[in-house]
């Protein structure tokens, strides 16, 4: 028959701990010292996730019900047909969410649609004034050189050429291409009118050097051909 004894050296190896469940037991043990510490952390973090998960239901909540708001009240106008009634009927709905939904995305972008609506309506400065707000929220993103553009045509309605000279030439000095040629076209306009022609033919010429195919491409040259 096998001899099935263990040795006394095998046996204390059997009676040691292993590394795991000293750990184990360290653990177990840190925790029932200092059980109400561990309790009172618990707690805590608990309550941070509650409260986080809340606001973020919250601002999901807010975002669709501003969205749903301005959706409607681009519907309202629609419907309108008229540029005037269209504002009428729409005006203290956008008004209420920039009041009670300005931080947010729907709240931030109906603004600008807002601002076109009072510009289409001949309410200039109150267009300039959301344009102007829109541009500090989006100041850094892809928007900017539209909203200056839209600051630009909104200073020439308001027959500010100084305001609306500034606003194109910050497009014109611009890295990016963006609606650059239509403020040139702007530009050669306004100088034209202040009758400035050598800054205005200027213009026209950096239309026709430009890259690409610029809608205002035929105007200028035919008015470089006037001038010369």
């Amino acid at each position: 028959m096998a001899d099935h004894s263990v040795s006394n050296e095998r046996r204390k190896e059997l009676e040691q701990i292993d590394p795991f469940q000293e750990k184990m037991l360290s653990v177990l043990t840190l925790l029932t010292t200092n059980k109400k510490q561990f309790l009172l952390i618990a707690g805590a973090i608990i309550g941070v996730i509650v409260v986080f998960s809340g606001i973020m239901f919250s601002f999901k909540k807010s975002e669709n019900t501003a969205s749903d708001l301005v959706a409607k009240a681009a519907i309202t106008y629609a419907q309108a047909n008229d540029p005037i009634k269209g504002f009428d009927a729409v005006k203290d709905d956008f008004e209420a969410v920039f009041a009670d939904y300005s931080n947010t995305s729907a709240g931030r972008m109906g603004k600008v649609k807002f601002a076109k609506i009072c510009f289409d309506a001949g309410e200039y400065d109150r267009a300039f004034e959301l344009y102007k707000e829109a541009l500090e929220i989006f100041k850094t993103g892809g928007l900017k050189n539209f909203l200056l553009s839209c600051l630009g045509h909104v200073s020439q309605a308001r027959k500010d050429l100084d305001q609306a000279k500034a606003y194109f030439l910050q497009i014109e000095k611009d890295s990016s291409t963006l609606l650059k040629d239509e403020a040139l076209f702007a530009l050669a306009g306004i100088y034209e009118a202040e009758n400035d022609y050598e800054s205005s033919l200027k213009m026209y010429e950096k239309i026709v050097s430009g890259p690409g195919k610029s809608l205002y491409r035929d105007i200028a040259e035919s008015r470089i051909k006037g001038a010369k």
